[in-house]
């Protein structure tokens, strides 16, 4: 007999604790596991972005160039995944839209890291974990590591 795992989506998983816990009911988290495995993976793959965009120290920064050889912003993040098996859109503002947006504390390796002017997006990186981000900065620079230099920023997780 072969046991089945079931996956509950994230927003119902918090429903049913949050309500549990208003009524004072305990529940056995492992019956409703959030995808625990998933978040691993994901991790994993996070990590695996940031590794990938490692290898690309150096190369050119070059408007609406998405690699391997130069890169714009958005290029460097979209063909880092894409190295790993996830799909992203080609601009910064896209991957902004299809990104689950996370809060700083939540923020792990791998994160996409989006700069913003009023509502746009106008710049975008991978967190490299310890508050330094890869990035592909402005014409006349290369991709590289390098502290994050505001706080005004925002977080988005690739689905």
């Amino acid at each position: 007999m072969t046991a089945t795992r079931r996956v509950i989506h994230p927003a119902l998983f918090r429903l049913v604790i949050g309500a549990a816990v208003a009524v004072g009911l305990a529940i056995p988290l492992a019956a409703l596991s959030s995808s625990s495995a998933d978040a691993a993976v994901s991790a994993s793959v996070g990590m695996h972005a940031v590794k990938v965009a490692a290898t690309r120290k150096g190369a050119r920064y070059h408007h609406g160039s998405q690699g391997p050889k130069a890169f714009d912003c958005s290029g460097l993040t979209r063909w880092s995944y894409l190295k790993v098996g996830k799909r992203l859109p080609r601009t910064a503002q896209g991957q902004w839209n299809a990104t689950a947006h996370i809060r700083k504390t939540s923020r792990r390796a791998g994160d996409l890291v989006f700069f913003f002017h009023g509502k746009h997006v106008y710049h975008v990186a991978i967190y490299a974990g310890h508050g330094k981000v890869w990035h592909a900065p402005r014409p006349g620079k290369r991709v590289k590591k390098v502290p994050l230099w505001t706080s005004h920023v925002r977080y988005g997780r690739v689905r």
